[in-house]
């Protein structure tokens, strides 16, 4: 299919997506347990900057703040029922910042799980889990999202309801999972599972891949495991391991490794690289100077990988093999 994303990546070979959210909303004054959806409206200017700032860094897609944005889950902050207009809102300072960059930037309309367990497992139908995504899908594309972007999802079930709901808008999509639990999600799917698991959706994506884990040793060893891909791949690792330092959770990765780590995402077959928790404009600058000055190299060993950006979580990759253990080198914060 032809879309804007896909012609950035056919003309260059990657992309650049953005870093983190909610870790950079908490730099800007965010309380702990607060939905950061809510300040799309109650301090937009705060939205405008963590957009702006991601933007002025290089990327050339940043996701919007509604990644908590459906009603399961801001039902928990008693706005179940704004969830289509916080999430038009969202998309809505998106678009204002991507048209006035001067250059092509495309607003991802960010959909994060719904926070329940789906049926077998849980309560929650995937008709009913649909219709939630539906809901928020219908505001991020009112608001001017180019792409919609199901993110951190765990369970295939949930995959499958968010598909669905996209689905009926006819909308293009992004789906990353996270793999975090010995190189699987938390569900217990592997990489390899994913590959086959997006050949199953009722609504194929533009591309897939995995977003923050463990850390972003862990994250290119599950894009490896995605063998057999024929769309493109994401990579949006964690800024490092979280460390808890004076009252605060810090990244320990620099800018430099995120720099190394988007040059390694990309020869271990990712075209569209950013950064998840912790990841901040500085992390991105380095990023891009990276990825437009290094040539492109052959897929790093996993040895090469632990060596360069410190040592797997787990022995497991998810698929059956082995990762060596290394113990993790200290990293300036």
């Amino acid at each position: 299919m032809s879309h804007p994303l896909i012609n950035l990546l056919e003309t260059r070979g990657w992309v650049l997506a953005d870093g983190a959210t909610g870790t950079n909303l908490f730099a800007m004054g965010l309380e702990a347990g607060a939905a950061p959806e809510l300040w799309n409206d109650q301090a937009s200017g705060k939205v405008r900057a963590l957009y702006s700032g991601a933007v002025e860094a290089g990327a050339d897609l940043f996701l919007t703040n509604s990644f908590g944005g459906n009603a399961a889950r801001l039902k928990l902050h008693g706005a179940q029922g704004r969830a289509r207009e916080l999430s038009r809102t969202a998309a809505e300072i998106g678009r204002e910042i991507a048209d006035r960059a001067g250059r092509q930037v495309i607003v991802a309309g960010s959909m994060g799980p719904t926070g329940e367990i789906l049926a077998p497992v849980g309560t929650l139908g995937r008709a009913d889990a649909a219709d939630i995504f539906e809901e928020q899908a219908l505001g991020l594309m009112e608001g001017g999202a180019d792409i919609l972007w199901a993110e951190t999802i765990s369970a295939p079930e949930e995959l499958h309801a968010a598909s669905e709901a996209i689905s009926r808008l006819g909308a293009p999509f992004c789906c990353t999972m996270s793999f975090d639990t010995a190189g699987r999600t938390m569900m217990g799917l592997a990489p390899d599972a994913m590959v086959n698991l997006v050949n199953t959706l009722p609504h194929a994506p533009v591309a897939f891949g995995a977003n923050c884990g463990v850390g972003a040793s862990d994250l290119l060893r599950t894009v490896i495991g995605m063998k057999g891909a024929t769309l493109p791949l994401i990579a949006k690792g964690n800024a490092g391991i979280p460390k808890f330092v004076d009252g605060h959770i810090r990244y320990d990765g620099t800018p430099e490794l995120m720099a190394d780590y988007a040059v390694l995402a990309r020869d271990c077959g990712a075209g569209i690289i950013g950064g998840c928790c912790g990841t901040t404009p500085d992390h991105l600058r380095k990023m891009r100077v990276a990825l437009e000055t290094t040539p492109p190299g052959s897929c790093p060993a996993l040895d090469t990988i632990a060596e360069r950006l410190g040592a797997f979580s787990s022995a497991s990759d998810g698929v059956g093999g082995a990762a060596p253990l290394r113990r993790r080198r200290r990293r300036a914060t």
